[in-house]
């Protein structure tokens, strides 16, 4: 009898340790309650086809509601359009301060964030898991983050499209695209938000360039 009691218990510990882990590794797993800024971890699956602002938008609050962010923010994709109507990046975010997954701040500000001041690093680019995404020298290599920014933040005028089509192209066209390691080619291979232009718009183009159709998003204030 006390043979099975010891064993009884055993396996009653074993379960609990079982639960307590499951537990501490889920809780683990939720993001910082100061998250406000993340790459996405998956993108639209159709290329540069984002269903426009508003479809990258709800892209944004999906992911970070799967996440478990907290707070009744409004998400925004770093993203801007050309034409008519033109929308600037830098304008759809908010005024800041804003971190990542794990509470680090990246930026104070707007002028920080797109500045030199800012601490935006591969290390520091979080997707809104908490993970590192892909850069220079990893297989594959997922670098190239969709902004159809100009260094500044801003749309870009021209006859150019750096937008894919206001984002609801997964064919002609092209984007601007910045590199959230900091680094590899194109006219400003440093920058996290304008780098350099992909082959096109859909996915194949948009992997074949050095990404995976991931964006930047921040939460409002």
């Amino acid at each position: 009898m006390s043979s099975r009691r010891t064993v009884s218990n055993v396996l009653t510990l074993a379960v609990l340790g079982s639960a307590t882990f499951v537990v501490a590794a889920t809780y683990a797993q939720q993001p910082s309650p100061q998250m406000s800024f993340f790459i996405t971890s998956a993108g639209s699956g159709r290329g540069a086809n984002l269903g426009g602002l508003q479809g990258a938008d709800a892209h944004c609050a999906m992911l970070a509601k799967q996440a478990g962010a907290t707070g009744n923010r409004p998400w925004r994709a770093y993203l801007s359009t050309q034409g008519p109507g033109a929308v600037n990046a830098r304008d759809r975010i908010g005024t800041g301060p804003w971190s990542n997954a794990k509470g680090v701040m990246i930026a104070k500000s707007v002028e920080d964030l797109h500045s030199d001041k800012n601490a935006l690093t591969k290390e520091t680019q979080l997707t809104e898991k908490g993970t590192v995404v892909n850069g220079r020298g990893d297989t594959p290599n997922m670098h190239d983050i969709l902004t159809g920014s100009g260094l500044d933040g801003r749309s870009v005028a021209g006859g150019d499209d750096t937008t894919c089509n206001n984002w609801t192209s997964a064919a002609t066209g092209s984007a601007l695209v910045g590199h959230h390691d900091r680094q590899g080619g194109g006219t400003n291979p440093s920058s996290w938000n304008s780098a350099h232009a992909s082959k096109g718009c859909s996915q194949e183009n948009l992997i074949g360039t050095g990404g995976n159709g991931f964006f930047y998003c921040f939460a409002g204030n």
